[in-house]
């Protein structure tokens, strides 16, 4: 008898799966596997590993409900697979969507090497972009470094269509998972997720966006107390839901502005893979290497208090608080703390990017890694470095009332909304009125903005002199 397995990764759903519906035309009996690989674990719970061990656990129980079972396996992944050949002696071919930058890659080709070695075939696709790095080439052949013209080859592409998948048409095996590699998890994760799983969860979010949200997302999506973002990025870094549902759902709306934005954030998220996989190195590394010589200051009080929501600057402590408190952060709000990290603390941008990792229940590592680094100057096609979010401007123009700061600062909620983005400089007969003291209720600004922006410059200047006089010599 030939066997197939299923290798389920980033792709927790029975809707839309390549190497999935892959599998069930092959007419083979099929096995749906899941590796927790230890490498890829904290030891210690963070919210971005609870949600997506929540979804893991809702995805295999939704599974038991079809009598399918999800085989789990916890270790190291070359022993792991060596323990399933052995207990599947028929294990013939191996379908799964491939990963092709960070840790799924290298994670693959190990396994690459492990399935030629025993003979088994594999059947890999890419399913978690609507074109993978190599599919948006310049005249040359070459991939973009700069988004627009890559965004103007993008939109003319042909998009897939959503697979349609019938479940009955397959056999499914079964190998029991132990209730071993369930306790040997359990430690992993909280117990708890800030993430509502599941396909279907996630289609509904996508429906009530779609028809409530996305005509006027050009207009909203800026102000974080409006609800004006699709709220979709958990369920496709889980893959509870596939980027061409979402196209596809958002594509047969009406025609409007807010539809044309939302489909150019859709080419973002795969412009940024394509930059990972040009630039593997660049979870530790700048793309633009002089800027590697930036002297950061990096005081741990100043990360603390950031992480916080201690720094004295309303909009950021709210943001912060927002993050540690939902595990989610609206993306206006990404771009000005990581901005007000980077420039106004002088605080490495790996150090932030390695928080939020920590943090989001949505974490993708281009796209956030690629906001990182386009925030601190340092990637491709990255905001120049001289340009530097002022906290106080971009709290009056996108939170103009205080309205989200009140929400997660509520030592602020008394202050009228003329003074709420700059307490510091609330009137003292104010000050008494409202029994409102600054450095009791609430921090005095960490930093002077308009200091640490010259700073900011000059250090990077000097980065960029440095390393051209260096090239020279």
């Amino acid at each position: 008898m030939m066997v197939s397995v299923v290798w389920f990764r980033r792709d927790l759903r029975m809707t839309d799966h390549k190497a999935l519906a892959k599998a069930i035309a092959a007419r083979q009996p099929i096995l749906c596997f899941f590796h927790l690989n230890e490498k890829q674990l904290s030891s210690s719970p963070t919210p971005n590993q609870s949600a997506f061990l929540a979804s893991l656990m809702h995805f295999q129980e939704e599974l038991k409900k079809k009598n399918i079972e999800l085989h789990l396996v916890y270790g190291e992944l070359l022993s792991s697979l060596e323990k399933l050949y052995c207990d599947l002696p028929d294990w013939t071919d191996v379908y799964f969507n491939y990963d092709e930058s960070g840790f799924g890659r290298k994670r693959d080709q190990a396994a690459a090497t492990f399935f030629r070695e025993k003979g088994i075939a594999i059947h890999a696709y890419q399913d978690h972009y609507l074109h993978g790095s190599q599919e948006v080439l310049n005249q040359t052949g070459q991939s973009y470094k700069v988004f627009t013209p890559y965004y103007k080859s993008w939109i003319q592409l042909p998009k897939e269509t959503p697979i349609s998948i019938e479940l009955s048409q397959a056999t499914w095996l079964s190998m029991k998972t132990s209730s071993q590699v369930l306790h040997q998890i359990k430690h992993l994760w909280d117990g708890t997720s800030l993430h509502y799983p599941g396909t279907e969860q996630a289609l509904a979010v996508l429906a009530d966006f779609v028809s409530s949200s996305l005509a006027e997302y050009d207009k909203m999506r800026d102000f974080p107390a409006k609800n004006g973002t699709s709220r979709l990025s958990s369920y496709l870094r889980s893959g509870e839901i596939s980027i061409r549902q979402v196209y596809h759902a958002v594509s047969q709306a009406s025609t409007s502005q807010g539809q044309a934005t939302f489909i150019k954030e859709l080419a973002w998220r795969d412009f940024y893979n394509m930059i990972y996989v040009c630039h593997p190195e660049q979870k530790e590394r700048s793309i633009q290497p002089a800027f590697d010589l930036v002297e950061w200051e990096n005081r741990p009080a100043d990360l603390e208090a950031w992480k916080k929501g201690q720094t004295g600057y309303p909009i950021i402590d709210a943001a912060m608080r927002q993050l540690s408190q939902t595990g989610w952060m609206h993306n206006r709000l990404r771009m000005i703390v990581a901005s007000f990290l980077t420039k106004d603390l002088l605080i490495d941008w790996r150090l932030g990017e390695k928080h939020f990792q920590e943090m989001l229940i949505d974490y993708d590592a281009a796209s956030n890694i690629g906001g990182w680094q386009w925030a601190a100057s340092t990637g491709t096609d990255a905001v120049p470095y001289f340009r530097i979010f002022n906290p106080v401007t971009q709290s009056q123009r996108f939170d103009p009332q205080g309205d989200f700061i009140k929400t997660y600062l509520p030592e602020l909620r008394s202050l009228p909304a003329k003074h709420i983005h700059q307490p510091w400089k609330l009137p003292k007969n104010l000050d008494e009125e409202l029994d409102f003291e600054l450095g009791r209720d609430y921090p005095k600004p960490i930093v002077d903005h308009s200091l640490q922006r010259k700073r900011a410059i000059a250090k990077y200047e000097w980065a960029k002199e440095n390393y051209h006089s260096n090239k020279k010599s």
